[in-house]
């Protein structure tokens, strides 16, 4: 399945059975927030259970806390737990989602 965002394709196709990292940093990441929030969702969504994804987003919209954290709580609760990783030289940062069942 392979839905997009104003033209924007998925960040994966796949489902994942393993730990991964989704590339939430492209141009047009830096240009809406919510396509940010809209794709690690679906990141999230995509990684099995005991597994984690790494959430890397773009500088454009700073520390993540201030806007990633709630809405992905708000979608799976305990089923997610949010971690920090650190800031990339490049400016963005990654936050490592690990899904329980």
């Amino acid at each position: 399945m392979s839905h997009a965002h104003d033209g924007t394709p998925s960040v994966t196709d796949e489902i994942h059975d393993n730990s991964w990292s989704a590339n939430l940093e492209g141009p047009a990441h830096a240009d809406d927030r919510e396509l940010v929030v809209a794709q690690a969702r679906e990141a999230i969504e995509k990684t099995t259970a005991g597994n984690h994804v790494n959430l890397v987003t773009h500088a454009a919209h700073g520390h993540p806390e201030m806007y990633l954290y709630e809405p992905l709580r708000e979608r799976f609760g305990d089923r997610v737990d949010l971690t920090y990783v650190d800031q990339c030289g490049c400016g963005g940062h990654v936050v490592r989602a690990r899904v329980s069942e």
